[in-house]
Formats: C-alpha cells, structure tokens, sequence
C-alpha cells in the first residue's frame, strides 16, 4: 500500500490523496482509493473524536467501576441492615417476655409482702434512656422500645432484690409465722373460681351483700387441703340456732392458723378431721361438697386475719394463693390492706377462732 500526494499541487489549491493497495501476488492488478482533501479532513476529525472519546473513557472509566462497586456494597450493607433490623426487632420482642416475667415475679413478691404485712418501698428508678442518639436511624423506635423495656426490667429486677432480701430476713426470724400464714390454693386439679371477694347480688335472697371469701366450683368429692399449718377449731355442721348465719354454709371446717390467721372451708361433703387435731399445708380436709346454702357442689374458702384489737376480720384469699395465678390479681394489692366494712360481714362465732 502506497500513499502519495499528487505532484505540482501547491498551497491553497484543490488536492487529493491518493492510496494504491498493492498485492503481494503481482499477477494480481494494483487497487487505488482517491481521497479528496474534504474526505481526509472527515477521517481525521473523526479519527480525532475516537481518541477523544477513548481518552474520556479511560479517565471516567474508574468512575464507572467505583461506583458499580458502591452500588454493591450498598446493596450489601442495605441486606446486612435489615438483617440486623430483624435481629433488633427479636431481641426486642424477647426484653417484652423478659419485662413480662419480672412483673410476674414482682407480683407474687408483693403479695407475699402484704401477707407478711412487710413494708414495700420501691428502690429509686433509674434515669430515662435517652433518645436524641438513635434518632436518625430507621430502627429509631425499636432501640428506644428496647432501651426502655431494659431500663424497666431493671428497675423490676432491682425491687426484686429488694423484695427477697426483706422476705429471707423475715422468714429466718419467724420460720413459724411462715408455715401459719395461708399461701396456697386449698383445691388442685380443675376447679374454677366463681365468686370472688366483692360484693355481690345473693344467689338465695337476691340482695346485695358482701362476700367475704372465694368459691370454687369443682367437683363432688374432690379433697379440700389445708393452706398453711394450724389446729381444727370445727368440723362439722353449725346448728341453725345458733344465733348466726354460718348454718348456711354447711359442714364447715375452721383452722386456726396460729395466733394471726383463721381460715374456713365451707359446703364441704365429707369433713375428714376433728377439733383440736393439729393440721399441716397440703392435708386434706374434707371433700367439695354441696351441704348449707349451695346451688350447685363448690367450696367456700375464707381467710380471716386478727386485727389489733384480735377480731379476725376477713381479708382477700387471693393475697393468700401463690401457686394460681388469676385474672385480674393487681387488684387485690391496692384494696387487700382494707378490711370491709365491720357490718358488712358477721364475726365468727365462739369456738371458730375467736
């Protein structure tokens, strides 16, 4: 291939280039290509533009490859962030069971405080988590929700281990006021609590009245245990005569509890102790029965503790049960302190604990 100018063309004249291809085969005939100036002048432009552009690509190109590496990495860390949201979100879920169960646990504490008339001073709270650190983050609320709920476990913790330590001390300097003070249900197996310690429209007079125990509907014959240890002060059937209404409730039991504690159980079946014997927690009784005032078979189940003058006077059962749980068991530690009204019960009768 051969390029070359045509000769005698000076400056500012007309030209053209001219381009023969020569083969290597010399039978073969030689190829010519005439470029006009207008046509090299296009090739070079074009040529220029090409390395231009190359030139352009190879300084955007790190550009380009950076930022399809960031955009990967940004698809990475977004998958990793919501990974580690949901881990968030778990663990939050498992601080609100955590939170459920120390409320639990500080309930029961309680209950048993106001049985053993223990003071319950709550320790100081901890200061609120601050917020302002998370805010600019999506999972904002959830670390808030997680801080909170931590600083309110530890805060239950801490009345926890208040509650313990007052409770032990207690119970290593009166170990007999721990077996005489009431603190289990006197049914097992299925029984359900039909009335509770409030008052109430009488099934038999239909009159409002106050109830001051619990009943528990259960099966005919299922036995009836003792909640703490004492001595039977009656078994058996008060006379109509008496001068009182405690006939209704049937073939009665009361135990006394040592010297703070009577407990009665009422519309009892078959009675299976007798006066003067001395009872432990856990003994049976006597059995659910349907004697006295009953519409159906049941046990009435009272707790009565001595005041300072000595009267006992009825206080709410469920202070007193510590392995069931029932609905709406706050209560009881807002109202459990009071005793109702004197004229809204009858006292019990000589020989019952008085």
């Amino acid at each position: 291939m051969r390029l070359g100018v045509p000769a005698g063309a000076a400056a500012g004249e007309s030209w053209s280039l001219e381009i023969q291809i020569h083969p290597s085969d010399i039978r073969k005939r030689v190829r010519y290509l005439f470029l006009s100036r207008i046509q090299v002048t296009a090739l070079c432009i074009a040529a220029l533009l090409y390395i231009v552009f190359l030139a352009l690509a190879v300084a955007v190109a790190p550009g380009v490859i950076g930022g399809m590496m960031n955009r990967q990495e940004y698809y990475a860390l977004a998958s990793e962030r919501i990974q580690q949201g949901e881990r968030l979100q778990a663990l939050v879920r498992q601080l609100g069971g955590f939170q459920r169960r120390t409320q639990r646990l500080g309930l029961n504490l309680s209950k048993v405080l106001l049985a053993y008339a223990l003071p319950h001073a709550l320790p100081p709270q901890p200061p609120a988590p601050d917020a302002a650190a998370v805010s600019d983050s999506i999972y904002a609320g959830a670390v808030q929700q997680g801080d909170r709920l931590r600083a309110r476990i530890d805060q239950q913790l801490r009345q926890i281990d208040a509650a313990l330590t007052r409770i032990r001390t207690f119970e290593q300097e009166n170990p007999e006021r721990v077996r005489t003070t009431p603190s289990v249900c006197p049914l097992r197996g299925e029984f359900v609590l039909t009335s509770s310690f409030r008052t109430r429209r009488s099934p038999f007079t239909k009159q409002l009245e106050f109830h001051p125990g619990l009943d528990f509907a259960a099966p005919e014959g299922l036995p009836i245990h003792a909640t703490a240890d004492g001595v039977v002060a009656f078994a058996g059937k008060l006379p109509v005569g008496h001068g009182s209404n405690w006939w209704r409730y049937g073939n009665l039991v009361a135990v006394r509890n040592g010297d703070l504690y009577v407990t009665l159980y009422g519309h009892c079946a078959e009675v299976k102790v007798r006066p003067g014997q001395k009872v432990g927690r856990g003994d049976v009784l006597a059995t659910v029965g349907n004697s006295g005032w009953s519409i159906s078979p049941h046990v009435y189940y009272e707790v009565r503790k001595r005041d300072a003058d000595g009267e006992p006077r009825p206080v709410d059962p469920l202070i007193y049960i510590l392995d069931r749980r029932w609905p709406n068991e706050e209560r009881p530690l807002f109202g459990g302190r009071n005793a109702p009204p004197p004229d809204s019960y009858e006292l019990l009768p000589r020989g019952l604990g008085r």
